[in-house]
């Protein structure tokens, strides 16, 4: 009778598992605050997104990790850069059967671990990143991104994105925007897991959401959806599930929300050392959620709990 009444449902096809690539190593390498994930080879990431595709998960999101970085991030449009490959990869591998995602940043490819290319007065250029952007946008969809996510929380970045995709011949590419990512301390296991740490000691806070605002979040997000976005995205999920409801009541187009490294590490130690059942909680938090109003979550849950479901 409970599951007959049920509001709200969570299963497979609401997940999309975060995965990252790595350049230049032999076998894949743990990361430690994140445990269960790794930093994939490409072997290695083509045999994980089969077995995911088995599993019924629709959709993954892919993250780079370079070898090398410069001030720009050029790996991240370059031909041959690790997500590229990547995608060619994958889209030779599991065709259509799996949407696949590429995180659309600089973060990890520049040497200032910031998002966008740094001004000479060491902020970020807004208006020079998304010429980067575009450019990237263009090399992930030459290599087969279905969609691409702009991470970067740019002023524009959805309209620089979307203007490079129709121009160069991809308008049928996916635009996964990052709409409401806020300035937040749960994504340091996600910075180990691509190597980034933000020179000087700096911060992200002159270009992410400030996490006392909520109204702010939602003109971000309906910038994002007048300028073309076909997925706005909330990050992190269990931090601001007032705002993935506040976003849903405002928009018609599909909402994301990100279950980020900090809220599925502090699940994980938790569950280590035998103070809560780890498996029953992903469950409880990724179907909050959903109550919220997401229509799909970005979670490093995916995989165990699409075994579960």
């Amino acid at each position: 009778m409970r599951r007959l009444v049920a509001e709200s449902r969570l299963s497979v096809d609401d997940l999309v598992a975060p995965l990252f690539v790595r350049e230049g190593i032999d076998e894949p390498q743990p990361v430690p605050s994140l445990p269960g994930v790794v930093q994939h080879t490409r072997e290695s990431l083509r045999k994980e997104v089969a077995a995911l595709a088995d599993l019924g998960l629709p959709a993954v999101m892919l993250f780079g990790v370079p070898a090398a970085k410069d001030a720009e991030g050029s790996g991240a449009w370059s031909p041959e850069g690790i997500v590229q490959v990547a995608l060619a990869d994958l889209r030779h591998e599991v065709g259509n059967d799996v949407v696949v995602m590429a995180d659309l940043c600089l973060d990890e490819y520049t040497d200032s671990g910031h998002c966008g290319v740094v001004a000479a007065d060491g902020s970020v250029d807004n208006d020079a990143t998304l010429e980067r952007y575009a450019e990237v946008a263009l090399a992930q969809a030459r290599a087969g991104a279905h969609a691409v996510a702009p991470s970067g929380m740019m002023d524009g970045q959805v309209a620089a994105i979307r203007r490079a995709l129709e121009q160069g011949g991809h308008p049928d590419v996916a635009i996964v925007a990052y709409a409401a990512k806020y300035a937040s301390a749960l994504y340091g296991p996600f910075r180990d897991a691509v190597g980034v740490s933000i020179a000087g000691g700096g911060d992200r806070r002159s270009y992410q959401q400030d996490l006392r605002n909520r109204r702010e979040a939602l003109v971000e997000v309906t910038l994002d959806v007048e300028e073309g976005a076909d997925v706005v995205m909330v990050k992190p999920a269990l931090a601001c599930l007032d705002v993935i409801a506040a976003v849903r009541a405002t928009v018609q187009v599909p909402v994301a929300a990100y279950h980020v490294s900090g809220e599925y590490a502090m699940v994980k130690a938790a569950a280590e050392r035998g103070w809560i059942d780890g498996p029953a909680v992903a469950v409880e938090q990724l179907a909050a959620v959903k109550r919220a109003g997401a229509d799909l979550i970005v979670t490093y849950f995916a995989r165990e709990v699409a075994e579960s479901l």
